[in-house]
C-alpha cells in the first residue's frame, strides 16, 4: 500500500475560507486538467456525500466513487472509495490554523490497486500523479490573484510512504 502526504500554508487565507475551498470537489475539474470530471451528489443533512471521480492516469483514466464525511466543526473531510478502480483508496484532508490564524490544508491518502505483480510499475506512477495533481489543486484553489500578496503561499510540501 502507497501513501501520500502533502502540506500547504497560506498566509492569505482563514482557515474556515481554505476549508470552504478545498470541500468544493465540483471546481476541480476547472482548476487541474488532469480531473476530467468530478460529479457530487447531494446528500442528507449530516449523511456523508458521494462522490464520482474521472482523472487522467498515463493513457487512460481512473475512475471511482467515493463517500466523503465532511465536518465543518473540525475543518477535516475524510474519504474512501466505495468503488472503483483502485483496490482501496482513502484519505483526509484536515485545515488548521497556522500561525497568526492563517491556513494550513494537509492532505493525507493511501491507495492499493490490488496488483501485486504490477505495483513496482503503477504504484510509482499513480504516487506522481495524484501528488502533482493535488500539488496544482492547493496552489491554484487556494489562491487570489485579485490580492497584491499573491506569492504568499507557501510552497506544497510532501512525502510518500
Amino acid at each position: 500500500m502507497r501513501s501520500v502526504e502533502l502540506l500547504y500554508g497560506d498566509t492569505r487565507l482563514s482557515p474556515h475560507e481554505a476549508y470552504e475551498r478545498v470541500r468544493d470537489f465540483a471546481r476541480y475539474p476547472d482548476l487541474v486538467d488532469t480531473v476530467r470530471s468530478v460529479t457530487v451528489h447531494p446528500a442528507a443533512s449530516g449523511s456523508p456525500v458521494l462522490s464520482d471521480w474521472e482523472v487522467d492516469f498515463r493513457n487512460g483514466v481512473l475512475a471511482w466513487s467515493e463517500e466523503d464525511v465532511f465536518d465543518d466543526r473540525a475543518l477535516s473531510i475524510v474519504f474512501r472509495q466505495t468503488e472503483g478502480d483502485f483496490e482501496s483508496f482513502d484519505g483526509r484532508w484536515d485545515v488548521t490554523a497556522g500561525p497568526r490564524g492563517t491556513a494550513r490544508v494537509r492532505f493525507a491518502a493511501m491507495f492499493d490497486f490490488g496488483l501485486p505483480s504490477l505495483a513496482g510499475i503503477v504504484d510509482p506512477v499513480a504516487e506522481r500523479v495524484l501528488r502533482e495533481t493535488i500539488e496544482h489543486i492547493l496552489r491554484t484553489l487556494l489562491a487570489d490573484e485579485g490580492r497584491a500578496d499573491a506569492g504568499a503561499g507557501e510552497d506544497v510540501r510532501g512525502r510518500a510512504a
